[in-house]
C-alpha cells in the first residue's frame, strides 16, 4: 500500500511541475482538507482550486529534490523538497512583486484516502521567503 501512497504523491508533484490543474486537482478528495503555511485550514476542492488559481497567477514555481516518505499502510505521507520560484504579482500582504527568484527548503504532510489526497498541510519558513524577495 505505501507504494500506491508513493506513486500519488509522484503524480500530485508532477502535475503541479508541469502546471497540469486539471490532473492536480483531480488526485484530491472532493473534500479535501488544506493547511496553508502560517495561515487557515480550508476545505473541498472548489476552495483549493481558487488557492491554486491565486498561487499560479503571483507565483511561478517548479519543486525539485524532492523525497518522498510513506507509512506502511498508504495512508499517510510525507515529501520534502526545494522551491525554485519567481514572484510576479504581489500577493496581498506581501512584498511588491517585481520577478524576484527564490530557492526555499519546503515540506508537506499529507493525509491518503481511497487512493487521493485526503489532506495537505504544507510548511516553509516565510521569513526566509521574504528576506529573499527583498533583497532581490
Amino acid at each position: 500500500m505505501h507504494q500506491n501512497a508513493k506513486a500519488l504523491i509522484e503524480n500530485y508533484y508532477a502535475a503541479f511541475n508541469a502546471g497540469d490543474m486539471e490532473t492536480f486537482l483531480g488526485l484530491l478528495t472532493d473534500d479535501v482538507i488544506h493547511d496553508i503555511n502560517q495561515g487557515s485550514r480550508e476545505i473541498g476542492k472548489d476552495a483549493f482550486r481558487a488557492f491554486m488559481d491565486r498561487m499560479n497567477r503571483n507565483y511561478k514555481e517548479q519543486l525539485v529534490d524532492m523525497a518522498i516518505m510513506t507509512n506502511e499502510d498508504g495512508s499517510r505521507a510525507a515529501a520534502e523538497f526545494v522551491v525554485l520560484g519567481e514572484y510576479l504579482v504581489t500577493d496581498e500582504g506581501l512584498p511588491p512583486a517585481k520577478g524576484q527568484k527564490y530557492r526555499l527548503p519546503a515540506g508537506a504532510f499529507f493525509d491518503i484516502r481511497d487512493g487521493k489526497v485526503a489532506r495537505i498541510t504544507n510548511y516553509y519558513n516565510l521569513q526566509d521567503w521574504i528576506e529573499q524577495v527583498e533583497k532581490a
